[in-house]
């Protein structure tokens, strides 16, 4: 880019000295006012490519909570060394690819995989730079030094972007490095040559010859247009969260013929809401209160869409001995009864006879005290804009639409209908 700005200054220096050489006066002012006017708009559209590149620098890590003599130093992530101990509080980035040797936690991977749905990570689990701790404190021994971590990798990967040039932008640099000179040499043998062989002929109007051929054939338009078209495409892509690691991946797209969705969070919602209550023998209020007072204690996406459905303060002293069951449900008393909230598994260990409920999504069956009380129909919403996505990329040549899900193969079928 560098490169062809200075092409495009020597012509126009080219052009003002020679409209100045001519007695051209007015012409000369108007060459150095068009270049500065082309050079604003070209500044503009860079730095705003720029900034929306930048955009995606918030997932760099400020700092790292290291764990040295006892103490906690907050420190640049690049002095950390592998092996030593971090602490990630809620709310913050985990700064560093590691290992959790201490706490439990959810993370918010959004920046990282598009994954709007929060991870739960326990010890010994591995997790990444550029994530999210949402809720537990977690301790982490480090893997990676920070240049080799994630997240830098990332970064590395937006700002050498405009490093890895299409076809078309290599031909064009190519093409104007050997056309450009060859030009300029001619339009100085087109200035001198002719005066000197020719009888009668003056060396202004010549060269104001030699200055007409130059304008035309100038490449500069050309040159410059093709890399700061896709310069620009990398950085309006960048603003609406989407990372092309170079103009050649972007002039691929263009050729795209099958396109692979992920569900959760991008064809839908990503975010878990309450869509049914089915009660039995209790009111819809009574049965969202016990699921809510229920689920209070866990922080499972799952969970956190009951409670804002419910929407009213928690008394936590009616609530006791909470106990989470790993791929079955939870179990509290809450007001003195035995409250079990969760999958039909849960229902069938605890002999409870229950209602099956046939609709697609995540589905909670609630007990009190041994007898069923209801079910509660939590699911993802399809955004919007799905449907109208996928017939636009049908609409440019794309021919096949796939989507990927770890979800139940009937949701996903239910979503992709």
């Amino acid at each position: 880019m560098r490169w062809l700005r200075t092409t495009s200054s020597h012509s126009s220096g080219v052009a003002t000295v020679g409209a100045i050489a001519t007695g051209e006066f007015p012409e000369a002012v108007a060459v150095m006012l068009f270049y500065q006017v082309g050079e604003l708009f070209q500044s503009y559209a860079i730095d705003k490519s720029r900034k929306s590149i930048a955009s995606l620098m918030d997932i760099r890590p400020d700092y790292a909570n290291v764990k040295r003599n006892e103490k906690i130093e907050k420190v640049d992530p690049d002095e950390v060394q592998i092996g030593e101990l971090i602490i990630v509080k809620p709310g913050e980035k985990i700064p560093l690819d590691g290992i959790v040797v201490e706490g439990k936690s959810y993370v918010d991977t959004k920046a990282l995989t598009g994954e709007s749905v929060p991870r739960e990570v326990k010890e010994n689990e591995e997790v990444l730079s550029g994530c999210i701790n949402q809720n537990g404190v977690l301790t982490i021994k480090v893997t990676k030094e920070y240049e080799d971590s994630t997240v830098s990798k990332i970064l590395d990967l937006v700002e050498n972007a405009s490093n890895k040039k299409s076809k078309s932008e290599n031909f064009i640099t190519k093409f104007a490095k050997y056309y450009t000179p060859i030009v300029v040499i001619l339009a100085v043998i087109l200035a001198i040559v002719p005066p000197i062989i020719l009888h009668d002929a003056s060396f202004k109007e010549w060269i104001y010859r030699a200055l007409s051929f130059l304008v035309v054939s100038c490449p500069c338009a050309l040159v410059i247009s093709i890399p700061l078209g896709f310069f620009g495409g990398i950085g309006g892509a960048s603003k609406t969260g989407i990372l092309i690691k170079g103009s050649n991946y972007l002039e691929a797209l263009a050729k795209t013929e099958t396109v692979v969705f992920d569900k959760t969070g991008t064809l839908t919602q990503g975010v878990f809401e309450v869509q049914e209550i089915n009660e039995c023998e209790i009111s819809k209020e009574e049965l969202l209160k016990y699921t809510a007072y229920a689920e209070n204690f866990s922080n499972h996406p799952i969970a956190l869409s009951v409670k804002n459905a419910y929407g009213k303060d928690i008394d936590e002293k009616l609530i006791s001995n909470a106990e989470e069951l790993t791929g079955l449900g939870v179990i509290s008393i809450v007001e003195d009864k035995k409250v079990c909230v969760g999958n039909e598994k849960m229902m069938k260990e605890q002999g409870i006879e229950y209602e099956i409920n046939t609709k697609i999504g995540t589905i909670l069956y609630i007990a009190v005290d041994g007898k069923f009380k209801g079910s509660i129909l939590i699911s993802d919403k399809i955004k919007k804009d799905s449907k109208k996505t996928i017939s636009e990329l049908k609409k440019h040549g794309v021919k096949s639409t796939v989507m990927l899900t770890g979800d139940k193969k009937e949701i996903g079928e239910y979503i992709g209908k």
